[in-house]
């Protein structure tokens, strides 16, 4: 596919096709490749999604829109959209990731898309990203509220096992209260990350869940 054709089914024309050409460059391919435009567009994307979720889902809780914002941005769900645009017939790899099957790999795809939508930040701001965010992802938009919304410690695990990560450590750090009336405080570490997070509940399992949600929302943060 052409990048006029890519342009077409993202529904955006680049004023400066270029910056299109390197969001679609593996590094693999060259020095001239999308890693600064896929950090952007991981920002855009998180911003124009959650952006989008406040909008619609009015009556949600911050939690609610945490974790359908987490499954919306997710890679594996970036790769699926890659594939629905052809994406993989545009980008540039170097043989080995040729070789390799790079074109239909998970994250080539979701870190070109993401750089795409960088791109178009820079090309022509964010409320263009925005747009094209919204329209590639709006059938997903539509349907997130549809389905059940995953526990927390499930999306984590999920969310850390999809990047390679280690899963997430869950320790008790306070315990208090009388019998009846006990309160639990949770620390939630991804030590790949050096990251810790925590939870507090009327039970452990109420904090662990607190703490993963807590964790879901640094990791949001810092990718």
């Amino acid at each position: 596919m052409s990048i006029t054709a890519l342009q077409h089914r993202i529904g955006y024309d680049f004023r400066d096709p270029a910056i299109l050409e390197s969001a679609v460059t593996h590094r693999s391919a060259g020095r001239d490749n999308n890693e600064r435009l896929e950090f952007l567009g991981d920002a855009a994307l998180g911003f124009a999604i959650a952006d989008a979720l406040y909008a619609r889902f009015t009556e949600a809780s911050e939690a609610d829109l945490t974790l359908m914002r987490v499954e919306l941005v997710r890679g594996s769900t970036l790769a699926l959209v890659a594939r629905e645009i052809d994406l993989g017939s545009c980008l540039s790899l170097g043989a080995g990731e040729l070789k390799s099957g790079g074109r239909n790999r998970d994250s080539i795809l979701a870190d070109a898309l993401e750089a795409i939508i960088g791109a178009v930040v820079r090309d022509g701001g964010y409320v263009a990203a925005r747009d094209v965010v919204v329209r590639l992802l709006k059938g997903r938009l539509d349907l997130v509220q549809e389905h059940p919304i995953k526990d927390p410690k499930t999306l984590l695990q999920e969310e850390l096992q999809g990047q390679g990560d280690a899963l997430p450590y869950y320790h008790i750090v306070e315990n208090s209260g009388d019998a009846h009336d006990r309160r639990y405080r949770v620390e939630c570490r991804v030590d790949s990350r050096k990251l810790v997070a925590f939870g507090a509940g009327t039970s452990r399992r109420d904090a662990e869940k607190e703490a993963a949600q807590a964790m879901l929302k640094e990791l949001g943060k810092r990718e």
